[in-house]
């Protein structure tokens, strides 16, 4: 085990994410989940402003930092844009956010990309402090590789620029090989932000494999064993147990720079934040055996 992070030092500081209509089951699952920690509320296709102010509300009433995603295609224009964000500012949820580029294949208005909202300086005037952008350390099956790299360390600079806080979360994924490849990469670019690596929280294989394909991770017979599933037994449930061990066993915070790890709940926050209990308490005991 590497000696600077252990299992349970590496879930310190997570953070989770959920919808606009996952307000009911962070109400039940708030017990379960410290006080303070940081969720992200996504910006999908059919839920309003309304919903997604609504959330931020809630997320900071409960006693945790709310970071709204900004999903920049889906903006139907300036002023669209402009309502959201004043929005979470009267409401003193402004301070962190997440600008994603989104999945429309055609922007819905003027934002191409995430980096196109990151220029047009409203963040700042509307009392952003801390901005996070995507990472895809297996790719993305609509972008290609040297695209990606582009916008990623563009709007690591522009975050620079602007002085922001600022962190990159990961797509999801079941194999570390390609995160630590990643991570490498990263910081070779001169990308020093802190990354999130996003995992999934426990889940029926079915519904992660329904995810994975959507989102282009790569799902092979041997990667889905050493995540701790079977391919051929889709009506079982598993955990990032092993991914996450082995990500503390061979994470070099001199090459992979700060690391912390995100949860995709896919609407199972309670079961996600009382997984992660489990597995923290599991590592304290065996580091005190």
């Amino acid at each position: 085990m590497n000696p600077a992070l252990q299992d349970d030092d590496l879930l310190d500081d997570f953070s989770l994410e959920m919808t606009g209509k996952d307000v009911p089951g962070l109400e039940a699952a708030r017990d379960s989940i410290p006080p303070g920690t940081r969720i992200n509320i996504t910006f999908l296709a059919g839920e309003d402003t309304a919903t997604r102010l609504t959330a931020a509300r809630a997320v900071k009433r409960l006693g945790f930092v709310p970071v709204p995603h900004i999903s920049a295609r889906r903006l139907p224009s300036r002023p669209a844009l402009e309502e959201f964000l004043a929005g979470l500012a009267a409401d003193g949820t402004a301070e962190n956010v997440f600008v994603v580029g989104g999945d429309p294949a055609r922007p819905e208005g003027p934002y191409e990309d995430a980096l196109a909202v990151l220029r047009t300086g409203l963040l700042r005037q509307h009392g952003v402090r801390h901005v996070g952008i995507t990472g895809y350390p297996e790719g993305h099956p609509g972008i290609a590789e040297r695209t990606l790299w582009s916008a990623l360390t563009e709007k690591a600079a522009a975050i620079g620029a602007e002085r922001f806080g600022g962190d990159v979360i990961t797509q999801f994924g079941f194999d570390v090989d390609p995160v630590l490849v990643w991570l490498e990469a990263l910081r070779a670019r001169g990308v020093h932000l802190p990354v999130r690596i996003g995992v999934p929280g426990p889940a029926g294989v079915r519904r992660l494999l329904g995810y994975a394909t959507r989102f282009g991770v790569g799902t092979s017979a041997s990667v889905a064993r050493k995540y701790g599933f079977s391919l051929t037994n889709l009506m079982g449930t598993t955990g990032p147990d092993r991914f996450l061990r082995t990500l503390a066993e061979r994470y070099d915070p001199a090459r992979h720079g700060t690391v912390k790890v995100h949860f995709y709940t896919f609407g199972g926050l309670r079961a996600t934040a009382e997984w992660i209990t489990g597995f923290r308490h599991a590592a304290t005991a065996g580091t005190r055996a």
